[in-house]
């Protein structure tokens, strides 16, 4: 086993749980209510704080602060927390807040995500996995990011908005409503800008597969149907085709409305 390295200048707290393989750098400091899974590589400048668990081999860099209060007025020091999996590689000057007892009381993010520079994850987001923030990308609270979504630098999104599994968003994207899976999005009031064909081929979807989404693109954005009446068509569909179903899951979840 890999023992835990804590720099000497490092600040510890002596109740802070940190597994086999944890290294810690010059000058950061880890709070008592931390945890951090084995593997995990910590740069000098940290700062890891309130109710705060950190999974196995993730890369946190220098000036890097997790676990601070929620930037929300109504919070009153409640235990609410900051919960990051496996994998992720987070950047320099990235802050990621925990949540607050009116939302879910909790700040997600999953495994496999590379979170570049000055990132921000306000109080009870949940980003899932293999997604890609690039630098100054932010997210208000209560914002839920699927897997495979790629942020494009200072894209913001708005509070409470969703973005489906393997979405994207253009360079300073204003997200104001629900980006649907697979939709690529851009402009200060961001707009549907066609569909994130690249990143399916990449995931392995097969020339039909794409076309059948081609096809729910279609009915969404060019056929001059009302949002229910196209709705509907798709929810359809997704009763036979295994592609068009991750549609009637954001749906089920969407309520800001649809970018159109």
């Amino acid at each position: 086993m890999t023992a835990t390295n804590i720099h000497p200048q490092a600040i510890v707290h002596p109740h802070a749980q940190l597994a086999e393989g944890v290294s810690v750098g010059p000058f950061s400091v880890i709070g008592p209510n931390v945890s951090i899974g084995a593997g995990t590589q910590i740069a000098s400048h940290v700062v890891i704080e309130g109710h705060t668990s950190i999974g196995q081999n993730n890369r946190i860099f220098q000036y890097t602060s997790l676990g601070a209060q929620p930037q929300d007025k109504k919070y009153r020091d409640e235990p609410t927390k900051l919960i990051i999996g496996d994998n992720n590689t987070i950047r320099e000057f990235v802050t990621f807040n925990t949540g607050t007892v009116t939302g879910i009381g909790e700040t997600r993010l999953g495994n496999d995500n590379w979170i570049m520079a000055y990132v921000h994850l306000a109080h009870d987001c949940v980003v899932g996995n293999h997604t890609i923030f690039a630098n100054n990308a932010s997210l208000a609270g209560h914002v839920t990011i699927g897997d495979w979504v790629i942020l494009g630098g200072y894209s913001l999104v708005h509070q409470f908005c969703i973005l489906g599994d393997y979405s994207m968003t253009a360079f300073a994207a204003g997200v104001h409503k629900d980006v649907p899976p697979y939709v690529m999005a851009a402009g200060y009031r961001a707009e549907p800008k066609g569909l994130n064909t690249e990143g399916m081929r990449r995931r392995g979807m097969n020339p039909e597969q794409i076309a059948r989404v081609q096809h729910v693109y279609k009915i969404l954005y060019r056929q001059g149907l009302s949002y229910a009446d196209a709705k509907a068509q798709i929810l359809e569909l997704a009763q036979s085709q295994d592609e068009v179903q991750v549609f009637a899951d954001f749906f089920a979840e969407s309520t800001r409305g649809v970018i159109r």
